[in-house]
């Protein structure tokens, strides 16, 4: 097994954490919420052994990486900015990209703003929604305002998770109330196994229904955990894995995590001057049956490639839930190293 070397990287005033296997091409590996390097403990060998340098991140705010006070530290130009310094920081003059989660906006943005850098992208979760970053039910590719469209989404009386989470008021309260308890419920709540056991279908299901009745729409004065299922056990997530995302945040907090849904509007606006101009570089798509960002994305994955010149298509696990890479190891390595060594 290779062996793993960690970086502290000095990039754009930040110092940002990444832990490195193997030698070859260089993959860099960008986590979501509410995650870590860690998050691809899986990848890490698995691209190694097969002859690539595979490097996962933390993101700015996260884990062992710089912690900045103000919200828009936190900006998109911020975050892909960060990328392209990491390769330099590394050495190398381009990489590829795979990101889950919130890490899939980034690298979609990364590598359609700078493909003389990064040569191909793999997104998870999220589909490329171009200036819109995540793709939700009847706006795509961010063609209305993010603010007034999340609002008509959530509904009356209610508020979609990014307005909630946006706020860096209740949500903390929230969280903080009981952190641990919080990372479990949320990490079952979106799993495979919790949407199965719940009967969770998209048959015939109106998704704008679908979302103003689950657990991202937030009723005015409620708070997002009542609509989460109790914590049971994974089968994929030990409790020593939770326990190491538990401690990293109760270590680190939430503001900075949390500052990247506030910045939605401002990077809608930052990436809408690029909004007609399409990703160039080899693209594919994973996602998971139960995902709910893969099933809410839908519309911008049929049309994916009216938005990309190199589209290499999309596999959706089938029972997958939304942590892929961690539910589902075996495929995404697979399915990584197929687009990996296509290029």
């Amino acid at each position: 097994m290779a062996t793993s070397i960690e970086h502290w990287l000095s990039v754009n005033g930040a110092r940002l954490y990444a832990v490195e296997q193997g030698q070859g091409p260089l993959v860099l590996l960008v986590h979501g919420f509410p995650e870590l390097a860690y998050s691809w403990r899986h990848q890490l060998p698995a691209l190694a052994e097969a002859g690539f340098r595979a490097v996962a991140l933390e993101q700015r705010g996260y884990g062992r990486s710089s912690k900045f006070w103000q919200p828009e530290a936190y900006r998109i130009d911020r975050l892909v900015d960060d990328l392209v310094g990491v390769v330099h920081a590394l050495g190398e003059r381009n990489a590829v990209l795979v990101g889950h989660d919130w890490g899939a906006p980034i690298v979609w943005s990364a590598a359609w703003l700078h493909p003389e850098i990064f040569r191909g992208v793999v997104g998870m979760s999220v589909p490329f929604s171009g200036a819109g970053l995540i793709a939700v039910p009847g706006n795509p590719f961010g063609e209305q305002a993010l603010e007034a469209y999340q609002r008509e989404l959530a509904g009356p009386g209610q508020d979609f998770y990014h307005t909630y989470w946006s706020t860096l008021g209740p949500i903390v309260d929230e969280i903080e109330a009981d952190l641990p308890g919080w990372i479990a419920d949320l990490m079952y709540s979106v799993s495979g196994e919790a949407l199965a056991a719940a009967g969770f279908s998209l048959a015939g299901a109106d998704p704008v229904e679908l979302i103003r009745q689950s657990a991202v729409c937030i009723p005015h004065g409620a708070r997002m955990r009542e609509r989460f299922f109790p914590a049971r056990p994974l089968p994929w997530l030990s409790a020593a894995d939770l326990a190491v995302y538990v401690e990293a945040f109760q270590r680190s907090g939430l503001h900075g995590p949390l500052s990247y849904y506030r910045n939605l509007p401002a990077d809608q606006a930052l990436l809408a001057p690029h909004a007609k101009r399409k990703l160039t570089v080899p693209a594919y798509f994973i996602g998971g049956e139960f995902d709910v960002a893969t099933w809410w994305g839908a519309e911008a994955r049929l049309r994916a490639h009216e938005v990309m010149n190199d589209y290499r298509g999309e596999t959706v696990l089938p029972g997958c839930g939304h942590w892929i890479q961690q539910e589902r190891p075996a495929e995404t390595n697979r399915l990584l190293l197929e687009f990996l060594r296509g290029l």
